[in-house]
């Protein structure tokens, strides 16, 4: 069983039958929500950018830092990076993000980090089958809510998972998820929590969205706390 926990933006940690991974973590406070601390065995970073490279909230002593690497990045757990752009003009704007495909316990989850862009088909078959699709709906710095639906289409997962848009706290000027679930002809479902736990068997046929809980606004934590 797999499970995939999101900590809100781009960050999520994928923990599995032989360890975690943690992908593109941000610290909180430069988003505007709180953050999960946890020291992840591998701990991917998809580009250079202050809200998906704050590699100390997931890394321990013993992790594995892994940044922006394209091609064959580890064997157990199986994870490959592809490269896409980060905008409409071939990366001469804001440059390129790596992809990452992640393969655990039967599993194939895909991490599409800031892609700005809708990539042609055949930029996009070396991907294969994708179960899990972890995709930014949230204009502005990326794929815009019509956008991510045209990709979800072309890689037709098992799973969809939107991230990278506007939730209450977040102080970058992204589009809410209402816009993404307004254009959207798939099943969705919100969850209570923040994770959700997968299973080769138990992923659905066809595409659902599926809309795990936002993290805590910062602003509200001391309030929510009393």
């Amino acid at each position: 069983m797999v499970r995939i926990t999101w900590c809100g933006h781009s960050y999520f940690i994928i923990e599995h039958s032989g360890g975690s991974i943690a992908i593109d973590p941000h610290d909180g406070g430069s988003v505007g929500v709180e953050t999960c601390r946890y020291e992840a065995d591998v701990v991917l970073v998809s580009h250079n950018h202050f809200d998906h490279n704050a590699v100390e909230v997931a890394a321990g002593p013993k992790s594995r830092v892994v940044k922006w690497r394209t091609g064959e990045v580890s064997r157990n757990p199986r994870i490959t990076g592809f490269k896409f752009y980060h905008d409409k003009a071939s990366g001469r704007l804001r440059g390129s993000v790596v992809a990452y495909l992640v393969e655990v316990d039967g599993v194939r989850i895909l991490h599409l980090s800031d892609i700005g862009h809708v990539p042609p088909d055949e930029a996009l078959k070396p991907l294969g089958e994708i179960d899990v699709l972890l995709v930014p709906v949230g204009g502005v710095y990326t794929i815009d809510a019509n956008e991510a639906w045209e990709v979800i289409q072309k890689l037709k997962p098992r799973i969809a998972i939107p991230m990278h848009y506007w939730v209450e706290g977040v102080i970058l000027p992204l589009d809410p998820l209402e816009r993404f679930l307004n254009v959207i002809k798939a099943p969705r479902e919100r969850l209570d929590s923040s994770w959700l736990e997968v299973t080769r068997q138990s992923l659905p046929e066809k595409t659902h969205v599926i809309i795990p809980k936002p993290p805590k606004p910062l602003w509200g934590r001391e309030e929510d706390e009393e």
